[in-house]
């Protein structure tokens, strides 16, 4: 790739890096509200609450996983191949199906969560945490709801609607419900505000997709995919999901067994940062995905080469600074949560690491889901995460934070490479960052 004024003019000036770049600015101004009410938290309420709050979160980001049942994926993947055989319209009837699934799903989990008692749960991790447990569960149906709609909104081509919902209404709803608990003085109701937050998002998000799919352009025609489609499609994916999910949220769930909420609330700063960098590749992902789907359905590998490249470029270009500003002072910024929040700087320093393999990998676990290889990625996660799990146990309890982020860092590096490998393999495209 010859670098100069107009290959540069070019690159940005395409459809996806245009449509990215939209989104990146969505998200950021929702990680500035994220970070704005982060802030707000640690800085105001005491340490054990927000250690209660990221735990919940993270357990919610979990049991969501299983709830959704990788549909939130599988639905962009029909979106892309129903537009590419021009029957857009079925994804209607396929919405319909996928929601009485997460219900029954969730109802299931609820009941199996009263079966084997909620003390019982709680007692996985330590007995304190099993009030915290039980109101998760119970939320669980509006927050798979919420965030399976969200997707839906990619799957029907609405990026910008899904990523005002995912970025910024469910922050902002938060921010409101946090400061009517510190003015009202009742800060003790944070994770029942933040579990109420989804049952209002889930309406909405439902009332709007409703309003949409009653336009014309949603009418029936001859096509039909069943159940039993939809569970073949989806099944691998959830696994996929769950894995990655539990990647990202059990060295929280670890370390609040093993150590303290305080210690959550400090590490989870430190992820929280983190999530600065993963945000440019899921706004890429967020356009690119359904692209993926299409163009491979539609057999144009070229231009599904081309977006590809374009998309990890665009990720490269972005992350690179941001890695270098947060590696380079960490303690400054970690400062700004608060005094003892500084104690995560290693943890920082460590989980980067994770994640400049994981800039420089693009959207492999994207591609993976969206070109029928889902049951191959299915088992690469596995893999990473039984990994993890095994770091987490021995790890966390000799070095705390550090050995909780020293598995989420090996754990993403190790599923990215060989996933890249994989598809190289494969079909002989260059998920990673390239520059010819």
């Amino acid at each position: 790739m010859r670098l100069n004024k107009s290959s540069i003019i070019d690159f940005f000036k395409s459809s996806l890096v245009n449509k990215s770049i939209k989104v990146l600015f969505i998200r950021i101004s929702g990680v500035i509200l994220f970070f704005g009410l982060t802030l707000f938290l640690t800085n105001t309420f005491d340490p054990s609450l927000v250690g209660q709050y990221d735990f919940s979160r993270s357990l919610l980001i979990f049991l969501g996983a299983l709830s959704v049942f990788g549909m939130h994926q599988s639905v962009i993947y029909y979106g892309g191949y129903l537009a590419s055989i021009d029957n857009l319209w079925y994804i209607k009837k396929i919405y319909y199906k996928m929601v009485w699934m997460i219900l029954l799903i969730t109802a299931l989990v609820y009941f199996a969560s009263l079966l084997l008692k909620i003390e019982s749960i709680g007692a996985l991790f330590n007995t304190s945490l099993s009030a915290t447990v039980e109101k998760t569960v119970l939320a669980l149906f509006f927050y798979g709801l919420t965030m399976f709609n969200i997707d839906v909104f990619r799957g029907i081509k609405k990026i910008y609607l899904s990523e005002i919902h995912r970025n910024i209404i469910r922050y902002a709803l938060f921010f409101i419900g946090i400061l009517i608990l510190y003015f009202t003085n009742n800060e003790s109701y944070l994770v029942d505000v933040f579990l109420l937050n989804f049952a209002i998002l889930a309406l909405l998000s439902t009332m709007i997709l409703l309003f949409i799919f009653s336009d014309k352009e949603y009418e029936n025609g001859v096509i039909e995919i069943s159940y039993k489609d939809i569970i073949k499609r989806s099944a691998p994916m959830a696994v996929s999901a769950a894995s990655f999910l539990l990647m990202q949220s059990l060295d929280i769930l670890m370390l609040a067994n093993f150590t303290n909420y305080e210690l959550v609330a400090y590490y989870g700063s430190a992820v929280k940062l983190t999530m600065i960098i993963a945000l440019v590749l899921a706004s890429v992902n967020s356009v690119i995905t359904p692209q993926i789907a299409e163009l491979f359905a539609s057999e144009k590998m070229e231009k599904l080469r081309d977006s590809i490249k374009k998309g990890t470029r665009l990720i490269f270009i972005i992350t690179f600074p941001m890695i270098l500003i947060l590696g380079a002072i960490p303690s400054f910024i970690l400062g700004f949560f608060g005094e003892n929040y500084i104690s995560a700087k290693n943890a920082l320093w460590i989980l980067l690491a994770g994640q400049v393999i994981n800039s420089l990998c693009g959207s492999v676990g994207v591609y993976l889901n969206m070109t029928g290889k889902q049951r191959p990625f299915q088992r690469i996660l596995v893999s990473a995460l039984i990994l993890n799990i095994v770091l987490n146990y021995f790890l966390i309890p000799e070095f705390g934070m550090s050995g909780a982020a020293i598995a989420t860092s090996t754990s993403m590096i190790l599923w990215n490479i060989i996933a890249v490998i994989y598809v190289y393999r494969k079909d002989k495209i260059k998920v990673y960052l390239t520059f010819k």
